[in-house]
């Protein structure tokens, strides 16, 4: 239930591969499946259902052959994928446990925990990347930190400084998205169940114990349920933004650098012009402002989902899926770009 505003051409562009996939239909398939059988065999370990019923349901899972024709139309008839899906999965558990599969859940339940199964493999995507991004932007300032700069302020010269100076401008920053990311995890990466209102009741008195198995299961953390509550998710979207914000302005001081009448650093594999072969275009930095952009315009649609009408909102759930997944994956192409643009960064002495 995700959506790629852009072009297989743009997405070359402005995509990422790694992070994109994790929001492939495939993947969220995926993601749901293992959420349905943690589900039963968490419920199994309450006595809800028998753990026959669980060792069948977790064996569909595991051999799930879906009819996308029929979940894209169940999408569009339901507003949400579950219901198709459940069907199918019934009918692949087959008798007589069928009846056992999504016991006590709501379709929220189990797309909020596939999305955060993602959101976990995201992280540690999203960690992985900050660290190689500083480790060379410390290099480069170890190699060229004692570089001469000229400092400007309001697009103007003002006082010299080094590019040591320059490049503490940008790493600062980075280390605190580092810190700010580390500490979100522990309360972004949590379980969702709550049943058809958020309440588990329909788990008949053992609801907290199904979610905490559950969340075990899962590899997650234990919560309440939180169907209405997202500010997890517009949390984490704040710090989307905040990244993709420092990556735009690394990468507007770089195409400001290298032009031609300052050439104060000098930027390997640069795009070139159709109608001027001398020219050597920043594209790696334009791209870094225009993802900057894209994130801090889509942040304010993403917080227009916080407003849910009382225990679920079927418009601020849609469209939370739809700019989410964009938002991450543009942050994601931002850190490979910016890692991309500093390996080929040399600074220029003034002379």
């Amino acid at each position: 239930m995700t959506t790629n505003p852009t072009s297989p051409l743009l997405h070359a562009l402005v995509g990422d591969e790694e992070v994109g996939a994790l929001f492939s239909n495939e993947a969220e398939l995926a993601a749901m499946l293992r959420v349905e059988a943690a589900l039963a065999e968490a419920e199994a370990e309450s006595g809800l259902i028998a753990p026959a019923a669980a060792r069948a349901i977790g064996k569909a899972c595991q051999s799930f052959q879906a009819d996308w024709r029929a979940l894209a139309e169940g999408l569009a008839q339901d507003g949400v994928v579950v219901p198709a899906l459940v069907t199918q999965l019934r009918a692949a558990v087959g008798e007589p446990h069928a009846g056992a599969v999504h016991l006590g859940a709501t379709s929220q339940d189990v797309i909020d925990s596939s999305l955060i199964l993602r959101l976990k493999d995201v992280t540690d995507v999203f960690l992985q990347r900050l660290d190689h991004l500083i480790l060379a932007l410390e290099a480069l300032k170890i190699r060229d930190g004692t570089i001469p700069l000229m400092a400007h302020t309001r697009m103007q010269q003002a006082l010299p400084f080094t590019a040591a100076d320059k490049l503490d401008t940008w790493i600062a920053p980075l280390k605190r998205h580092r810190a700010r990311l580390l500490e979100l995890m522990p309360h972004l990466l949590v379980v969702q169940l709550g049943g058809p209102i958020g309440t588990r009741a329909e788990l008949g008195g053992k609801g907290d114990a199904v979610a905490a198995v559950l969340a075990a299961r899962l590899g997650l953390r234990l919560a309440p349920a939180w169907h209405s509550q997202r500010d997890r998710l517009a949390e984490f979207g704040a710090f989307l933004s905040l990244l993709s914000g420092t990556l735009g302005k690394l990468g507007q001081d770089m195409a400001l650098m290298a032009q031609n009448e300052i050439g104060s650093l000098r930027l390997s594999g640069g795009g070139g012009s159709s109608a001027m072969a001398h020219k050597s275009n920043p594209v790696g930095a334009e791209v870094l402002v225009a993802l900057a952009r894209f994130n801090a315009g889509l942040l304010g649609t993403l917080h227009q989902a916080l407003v849910h009408e009382n225990e679920r909102s079927g418009a601020a759930w849609t469209l939370e899926w739809m700019v989410l997944p964009q938002m991450t994956i543009a942050a994601a192409a931002g850190l490979q770009r910016a890692q991309t643009l500093v390996a080929g960064a040399t600074f220029i002495a003034l002379e």
